[in-house]
């Protein structure tokens, strides 16, 4: 269900494990949600499956064309796989409708060519989406986040129009409410978080020369048509730039994800008025996507530990020194801070009048 050598997201056995995440979240008082995603016609193997046998530019495998069994046996799979989630402690789970994946699939002609009930004309397309939505509410009551991400901009050939993604949007925020409903519970789909350009789009979208929070007018301009909060996303990586799209009213609530493999501490600085001291993503996507897509661990390239924090610990140093650090290159300063980090008092050297942070 994902990319070659990336295991399923949650089963019965790996509750315990998934335990351990959530608890260290709510300890802290954070909520946590797990994204749910079928990779479809991305995924890395040759048994991948689409809504119809269409290959995809960057796969050379093409895929199987699901069946009228086999979709409802989908459907199902997405539900068990909330109520995993909810049982391993997770206070809601995202829906990945976005990106190109699996669901994206069946909303456009490009990718969905079917001509049974899941198929054909927009409403029998976003079928599937729709029926994810309400099979996972069912599956998990009032009193659980449903997060539903929302291709706002497929940027590829024969992709949703605005006004599909307004009748899937108002489609998702019905197929989201339980019955009967409940007055301490969410209710619906209780978010939309707007995703932005399939994978296999040729206009970049996430990579450095993308402007930052150059999507967040896509997210205001669904504003008006549902009631649920909206979430924008892609190349926000500073806390000025998420209060400046907050501060415009383009969304309610921003969506971040590489700029904290740079930083894990990335708003606990902000909050204590040390946002300069901020790692920041470069939107370089080379350890973190790229790593992915080759089946190999996510990391990042101007955060060697992400992802590694227990095979490279950071530990207090037994004796404390005064260490000179002469040339302040991408080396230099990397070894600078991490000795400051276990505790030495470093002074850093550097021919150079100013240093070369910005390398």
């Amino acid at each position: 269900m994902a990319w070659k050598a990336v295991q399923c997201s949650i089963d019965a056995n790996q509750i315990p494990h998934h335990r351990t995440i959530t608890e260290a979240v709510h300890q802290e008082g954070g909520k946590i949600a797990l994204q749910i995603l079928h990779t479809g016609r991305y995924s890395y193997q040759p048994h991948l499956v689409a809504p119809s046998a269409l290959q995809a530019p960057i796969n050379r495998f093409v895929p199987h064309e699901l069946t009228h069994e086999e979709i409802l046996q989908l459907i199902d799979d997405f539900a068990h796989c909330a109520q995993l989630a909810r049982e391993a402690g997770y206070d809601g789970v995202e829906v990945m409708g976005s990106e190109g994946y699996l669901i994206n699939e069946f909303l456009t002609l490009r990718t969905n060519q079917r001509s049974d009930q899941w198929g054909g004309d927009y409403r029998n397309r976003m079928r599937f989406a729709v029926e994810v939505v309400r099979a996972v509410r069912e599956r998990v009551g009032n009193d659980f986040i449903i997060i539903y991400r929302l291709s706002m901009l497929d940027l590829v050939e024969g992709g949703g129009t605005f006004a599909e993604m307004v009748e899937l949007a108002q489609a998702i925020e019905a197929a989201g409410v339980c019955r009967p409903p409940s007055m301490y519970g969410f209710g619906n789909a209780t978010i939309i978080n707007t995703g932005i350009g399939w994978h296999e789009a040729r206009i970049p979208t996430i990579a450095t020369p993308v402007p930052r929070g150059a999507f967040s007018w896509v997210t205001r301009k669904l504003k008006g048509h549902v009631s649920l909060p909206l979430v924008t996303t892609n190349r926000i990586n500073d806390p000025q730039v998420a209060d400046d799209i907050l501060s415009r009213g383009d969304a309610d609530m921003v969506s971040m994800a590489r700029p904290f493999l740079a930083d894990a501490e990335l708003l606990s600085k902000a909050q204590s008025g040390r946002a300069d001291e901020i790692n920041t993503c470069i939107g370089c996507n080379q350890a973190c996507l790229d790593q992915i897509f080759v089946g190999k661990v996510t990391s990042c390239l101007v955060n060697p530990r992400a992802c590694h924090e227990t095979k490279m610990p950071i530990l207090p140093a037994v004796q404390k020194k005064n260490l000179a650090v002469v040339g302040a290159g991408p080396a230099g300063l990397a070894f600078a801070i991490n000795a400051a980090a276990r505790g030495h008092q470093v002074t850093l050297f550097d021919a150079h009048q100013r240093d070369r942070r910005a390398v």
